[in-house]
């Protein structure tokens, strides 16, 4: 800055606005200023001002797999809300899914040039105790509440489960099955717990879940399951990959859905328009939870609290599901 200086016949101070885009500088100098800079190749330490500003424009984002539902859709909300607000985004992936791999992410980030922290990892992937987070540095995880000290953003499980029981009992199925995600996950717990709060309400019996793990393989052995030991005419499944395999066995034993069986997934993928019936399912908005999540780290940026935020899940209804077929009319499954 000072050779700049020299060389146009300013103040350093004066190449120092320059280089700021502030105001109170000549048109004339501003130019002759702009010219020695590109003379003497010139360029502002960007270390060098967030250092001397307190801050760095910068918003480390921990992750575990682009490939899991919804993180690439969550990362390209909060690159973009990110870049209005003229802040850049340091992508830090975790190697594993342990502890010390999210620990030596968290290293890394505190060794980085980063204002905030988003952490989006799966709520079950560790215990929230254990997540040793940056110190001093606003952290918002996309998960259930589980840090002290960090806001959160995540889905209202409860809103969207409730609505597609609802109108399963409205449909007249006395009672409804329940295809269950991990036990170690938290949005499945969410969900299974709403299902059978739902049950209870209407009086209606409870069946014992099927456990899956959100695979459609999971799926098709738990639809298996359900239809040796029983008739069901209404099937929740926690999420819409292993509604397609439940889809699967339901066709393979020569029923119908919904005529014999409603199914009920959960996430609204792309996919399940494409389903040999189209899948009633709950759906997630992915980039909204990713703009909260930026807006949440906005404001304790500045100054503000950690807060808990839950986003709405919603029900979309297509064809999979429809009125419980009468006694006497429901197909014996061929399993």
């Amino acid at each position: 800055m000072a050779d700049v200086a020299r060389a146009a016949g300013v103040s350093a101070q004066t190449v120092s606005r320059v280089a700021n885009g502030e105001p109170y500088v000549s048109e004339t100098k501003r130019l002759r200023v702009l010219e020695v800079m590109r003379e003497l190749g010139y360029r502002p330490n960007s270390a060098a001002r967030a250092m001397k500003r307190g801050e760095f424009k910068t918003i480390g984002v921990v992750f575990h797999s682009l490939h899991a539902l919804g993180n690439h859709a969550t990362l390209e909300a909060i690159s973009e809300a990110a870049a209005k607000l003229g802040y850049a985004i340091t992508l830090i992936p975790l190697e594993a899914r342990t502890r010390r791999a999210a620990d030596g992410a968290f290293t890394r980030l505190g060794e980085m040039t980063v204002d905030a922290v988003i952490v989006i990892i799966p709520s079950h992937f560790v215990d929230g105790a254990d997540l040793h987070l940056p110190a001093g540095v606003p952290t918002v995880v996309l998960a259930p509440p589980m840090v002290d000290g960090a806001g959160s953003v995540d889905f209202d499980q409860e809103v969207g489960t409730r609505a597609a029981m609802e109108r399963l009992v409205e449909l007249g199925h006395l009672t409804v099955h329940h295809i269950a995600g991990p036990r170690d996950s938290y949005s499945a717990q969410g969900r299974r717990s709403t299902w059978q709060a739902v049950l209870e309400e209407h009086g209606m019996s409870v069946p014992e879940p099927v456990q899956g793990d959100w695979s459609p393989d999971s799926g098709y052995r738990a639809m298996r399951q359900l239809l040796q030991r029983s008739h069901p005419t209404a099937v929740f499944v926690a999420n819409d990959q292993m509604a397609l395999g439940a889809f699967r066995a339901i066709l393979e034993a020569g029923l119908r859905v919904p005529q014999d069986i409603s199914l009920v997934g959960f996430d609204d993928i792309d996919e399940a328009v494409a389903f040999p019936t189209p899948l009633t399912t709950v759906a997630q908005d992915w980039g909204r939870v990713g703009r909260e999540a930026l807006d949440l780290t906005m404001e304790m940026l500045a100054g503000g609290p950690p807060r808990n935020v839950l986003v709405p899940t919603r029900l979309v209804e297509r064809h999979s599901t429809g009125p419980a077929p009468s006694p006497s009319g429901g197909a014996t499954p061929a399993v």
